[in-house]
């Protein structure tokens, strides 16, 4: 990354004053003073639990030159350029686009939101596309890609000056298509501001992420902020399927489009047949076997087709290529253990995502127990507890209540959250060792008929306690017996 003329980079941005010299070389732009270095423009931001303000002497310190701030400081550094600007959320956004070249000018960004589905559309989209011979990135939960390099992840939108470097590399690196998971959190903190969308895709909405966005209300319309903020170039994909699918489209300038398992839509598809190893599908009136299965995945499959159609791609390369794909890591993933009962390791960490994979689960087995190992994460949405045990114990002939990431709290107290949703009765275990709990569960597998479905974690390769993350997979776990 070349360096940039200060002035440069303001461009767009509401400047109330400057005071010093805006012809400096910025090498870096930050809002972390901890991640300042010699060269850096340091923006200085008012949050939640932190002022920016604060920290522009530590800034200067660790070698920031420029500080771009909403109050000026008493005493001023001669050495130091000062901009002033009525707000410093709004002038990152525009700072960030500049100093990384405006990337999504030169990228087809795809952006996928919803409470469910997200990272499985946009992993087999980017699969899908590369396989046809395209050259993409993905930003989602589990990795971020850059044709075909990964890079790890932490969030599942960066910040807006990361999102902008990757943006800027996979440009660089000439991507054509770039398929992103866009979080409420993100949306409401204006992590994804100044990007350019080419299309945006609403997969469903149910209750989630609640301990941050207080009411359902404000969560569905931090979803709808997304589409009300595209142009009228972009497209607009939305599941009418979801009962607030159509109030996505509502103050959106974008191009509309439907998608629809039950209903008249531009897209449409039915299940044919279903096993643990795949389905059979009719889409738009032409049959696709898929290696996914289950509904949630047949409208992920549907989601898929309608953006690769809506890219212009012709519908027999996407069937064919829709053939070929495999699941995305930790989602519903099927695997044998050695007594021949099938092992299912599902993300599943939300009330609906749980209720489907069950009844997916109870949909196709034909005969035998499902053992349900389940547990809920600390430190977040308290409410949803009772509900997923209720679930989970509803459906299976045995519940085993567990640790999911108990992070700062009492793994035993979450677990007696949860158990509030169930009832006293046989075929319920409370066992707060996870390792134990996926132990117990092969061990009550009776034969080949049985299914373990191991939900919660997924793709996660640990286990947060006490700020600590440890080692652990669920799949290397139940592999073991």
């Amino acid at each position: 990354m070349k360096n940039q003329k200060l002035y440069r980079l303001l461009d767009n941005v509401e400047v109330i004053q400057i005071k010093g010299n805006e012809h400096i070389d910025i090498m870096s732009i930050c809002s972390d003073s901890r991640k300042t270095k010699c060269g850096s423009l340091f923006i200085a931001q008012k949050g939640l639990k932190y002022d920016g303000h604060n920290y522009i002497n530590s800034a200067i310190e660790n070698g920031a030159v420029a500080i771009v701030l909403e109050q000026m400081p008493k005493n001023l550094n001669e050495s130091i350029t000062y901009i002033q600007v009525n707000n410093s959320v709004t002038a990152l956004i525009e700072i960030a686009k500049n100093f990384y070249e405006n990337p999504t000018s030169k990228l087809k960004l795809i952006g996928i939101t919803g409470t469910n589905g997200k990272t499985t559309t946009v992993t087999l989209s980017y699969n899908l596309f590369s396989n046809m011979g395209y050259k993409c990135g993905l930003i989602s939960t589990i990795v971020n890609k850059i044709a075909g390099e990964e890079i790890p992840t932490n969030h599942t939108t960066p910040d807006i000056i990361t999102l902008n470097e990757l943006l800027f590399k996979m440009a660089e690196q000439e991507c054509e298509y770039v398929f992103m998971e866009v979080s409420s959190h993100a949306i409401v903190q204006n992590r994804i501001g100044g990007l350019k969308y080419y299309g945006a895709i609403f997969s469903n909405i149910t209750h989630d992420h609640l301990d941050y966005h207080k009411t359902f209300e404000n969560y569905i319309n931090a979803k709808k902020a997304f589409f009300d903020n595209l142009d009228k170039t972009a497209f607009a994909l939305t599941n009418v399927d979801d009962k607030n699918g159509l109030k996505m489209l509502e103050a959106t300038k974008a191009k509309k489009y439907t998608y629809s398992l039950s209903k008249e839509a531009d897209f449409r598809a039915k299940i044919i047949e279903k096993s643990f190893e795949g389905m059979l599908l009719n889409i738009n009136n032409r049959e696709v076997y898929s290696q996914l299965t289950g509904k949630f995945n047949a409208y992920n499959i549907l989601c898929i087709y309608s953006i690769a159609y809506l890219c212009g791609l012709h519908k027999d390369e996407i069937l064919l290529g829709i053939s070929k794909l495999k699941a995305a890591d930790g989602r519903f993933e099927v695997m044998k253990i050695k007594n021949g009962a099938t092992a299912i390791v599902d993300y599943a960490h939300t009330p609906d995502a749980l209720e489907n994979v069950i009844s997916t689960i109870n949909d196709i087995k034909p005969n035998g127990h499902l053992i349900t190992v389940v547990g809920c994460g600390g430190n977040r949405d308290k409410s949803k507890r009772p509900e997923m045990a209720y679930i989970a114990q509803r459906g299976s002939d045995i519940l085993i209540l567990t640790s999911d990431n108990p992070r700062n709290e009492e793994p035993d107290a979450i677990i007696e959250d949860m158990k509030c949703g169930t009832v006293d009765k046989d075929g319920l275990f409370c066992i707060s060792n996870r390792k134990e709990a996926i132990k117990l569960a092969a061990q009550l597998t009776r034969g080949k008929q049985d299914v373990i479905l191991i939900a919660g974690k997924g793709h996660e390769k640990y286990q947060e306690i006490k700020g600590v993350k440890h080692h652990f997979d669920d799949k290397e776990e139940i592999l073991k017996y």
